[in-house]
């Protein structure tokens, strides 16, 4: 018997991310005593995610021969994420600064690749891929694999990162049509206009995720939105990689069988949960650990309207 997977497609970097009471100003030194180094990348986290949340994850990315690459593959093995890497070249790096209040700044070097190249797309197994998730940081790579998985009826879902908005949205129409999913954070809705769900609509996008950080996500599909707020936390440490967390979880709930609107109250618990502490990947909640939250979520709405 064939096991569903979700086949995650994108980028790989190694994160260094460290929390300051202030950001230095020229020629400040400000010290901290909290640092961790860490595997991430927008699509890496979005397959950490996804295994966490019950999905079996195949990640095809690009890492360098280097010492971070190998970091990267072992890191990413100990999570349960199955991967095949281009490997050439220098690692992507991203250094990450957090304030007080979890907010971060970001320094990326592009490594030698951001996404599987062009001729991995054209060749790579799609053998019992249920779902492919990816962000199109290479357009013509991205195109050729959304293309295979549309010509084999498997579903697939986009994060539109601001960056691969440069050229505009109807540059990446031949990814975004006929998409299930599109993720939006609320950088990419901004860039998109004062409609942000009907323009992805008029391309051929069939569901639209807004997220909207500390208050929640929007799910549309034309005919509704379905609006899922956040739980309270009680100190939001670091929000690195939060909406990764949310479209991974969102990708293997959904993926899973569970209906959009579930998967989006999981999603989001989900994403909440791994801002509480430092890192990315690492503040990630097990499957237990959101479920457990979902209930209590339930059963403190229960005593409120009892």
């Amino acid at each position: 018997m064939t096991t569903s997977t979700v086949l995650v497609a994108g980028d790989a970097s190694w994160d260094v991310t460290t929390r300051v009471d202030h950001v230095p100003g020229p020629d400040e030194k400000v010290f901290t005593s909290q640092l961790v180094e860490d595997v991430g990348g927008v699509a890496t986290n979005a397959a950490v995610a996804a295994a966490l949340a019950g999905a079996a994850v195949r990640l095809a990315t690009a890492v360098g021969d280097d010492r971070a690459g190998g970091d990267c593959m072992r890191r990413l093995g100990e999570r349960q994420v199955t991967v095949d890497a281009q490997v050439s070249g220098v690692t992507t790096r991203v250094f990450i600064v957090l304030d007080r209040a979890g907010e971060k700044r970001l320094i990326l070097t592009p490594g030698s690749r951001m996404y599987p190249p062009e001729s991995y797309c054209e060749s790579v197994d799609l053998t019992g891929v249920s779902w492919l998730h990816t962000a199109a940081y290479d357009r013509a790579a991205s195109t050729v694999l959304v293309g295979r998985c549309r010509g084999a009826g498997i579903p697939w879902s986009l994060d539109l990162e601001p960056a691969t908005l440069v050229d505009g949205v109807t540059a990446l129409a031949p990814v975004l049509d006929g998409a299930s999913v599109v993720f939006c954070n609320e950088r990419a809705t901004h860039l998109l206009g004062d409609h942000p769900v009907a323009a992805l609509r008029a391309l051929g996008v069939r569901t639209v995720v807004l997220t909207r950080g500390r208050q929640g996500a929007d799910l549309s599909d034309g005919a509704r939105t379905e609006r899922v707020a956040a739980p309270r936390l009680a100190e939001v440490v670091d929000t690195t990689g939060a909406g990764d967390c949310l479209a991974g979880s969102f990708v293997a709930q959904v993926s899973n069988g569970a209906r959009p609107e579930d998967a989006l109250a999981y999603a989001v618990t989900a994403a909440s949960l791994s801002c509480t502490a430092l890192g990315g990947q690492s503040a990630y909640p097990s499957g237990a650990v959101v479920r457990a939250a979902l209930a209590r979520s339930e059963a403190d709405r229960g005593v409120a309207t009892s």
